[in-house]
């Protein structure tokens, strides 16, 4: 009987701490979205607002852009379509060869060139180069073209090699020598495996990266920056602190109002 009794009185011990632990944990049980006191709420309403204005700041600047943007081509893209129909069937003259190989370095100068595209535009340009050469020219430049191919950055004959070639390209294709053109197109020449040209390929690889979307918000200057950069790269870095500013205001001012004081 006696131990009946102390088990009873352990069991309903043990109960009542457990009541009593599980009421204390609901005291100090905190929902964002259901708050119970004032400051509580005033939290979560302070909180939404601040995190819409952020979204909507950021999130819908990208949404303008999308609807108002309109494709704009590169002038080099505006002259490679002038000729392109005669280049990709063979029927163009020297000048208008001379124009697609300028327009097709235009797009190997860029550093975001995908190495598959480079290649396309590589061959392309190859072929035009070499169809400009009178045929006395041909053996002569072949041996630049491969001289240059079997050297690397650092051998003694390397920019040599390079200059070289690259002076004779350029008087082919009508550009000064001291010109970027001058300096790509050997790397062009020494990259290139056929003297094939894919029209649909170089069409694409064309329109690819030398038509961009722009709008008023890009081609606004604002001090000094593209509207667009400087909203991303600055504007939106400030309000990220005037957010944080404004909160921490706004939840001093809710604590006084409310008459909680830290000491």
């Amino acid at each position: 009987m006696w131990l009946a009794n102390k088990t009873y009185n352990v069991i309903t011990n043990n109960w009542n701490m457990n009541e009593s632990d599980s009421h204390e944990r609901k005291d100090y049980h905190i929902s964002f979205f259901r708050p119970t006191t004032k400051l509580a709420k005033f939290n979560r309403n302070l909180s939404i607002i601040l995190v819409t204005v952020w979204a909507v700041c950021i999130f819908g600047f990208q949404i303008v852009l999308k609807i108002i943007e309109e494709p704009v081509p590169e002038m080099a893209y505006l002259e490679y379509e002038q000729v392109w129909d005669q280049v990709k069937n063979n029927q163009a003259n020297i000048q208008e060869k001379q124009i697609f190989i300028k327009s097709a370095l235009s797009v190997l100068g860029k550093v975001t060139l995908d190495p598959q595209d480079k290649i396309v535009l590589d061959n392309a340009v190859n072929k035009c180069c070499f169809d400009l050469l009178v045929k006395d020219q041909v053996s002569e430049f072949q041996d630049q073209v491969f001289m240059f191919k079997n050297t690397k950055i650092g051998d003694e004959d390397y920019l040599v090699l390079k200059k070289k070639l690259g002076n004779h390209a350029a008087e082919i294709i009508n550009v000064p020598p001291y010109s970027l053109e001058a300096k790509l197109i050997p790397l062009a020449l020494a990259s290139a495996t056929s003297y094939q040209i894919h029209p649909i390929q170089v069409d694409a690889i064309m329109a690819k990266y030398l038509i961009h979307n722009q709008s008023v918000l890009t081609d606004t200057v604002f001090l000094g920056f593209p509207f667009h950069y400087f909203y991303t790269a600055v504007f939106l870095l400030i309000l990220f602190v005037a957010i944080c500013l404004v909160y921490c205001i706004a939840t001093d001012v809710s604590l006084k109002k409310l008459g909680i004081i830290e000491e």
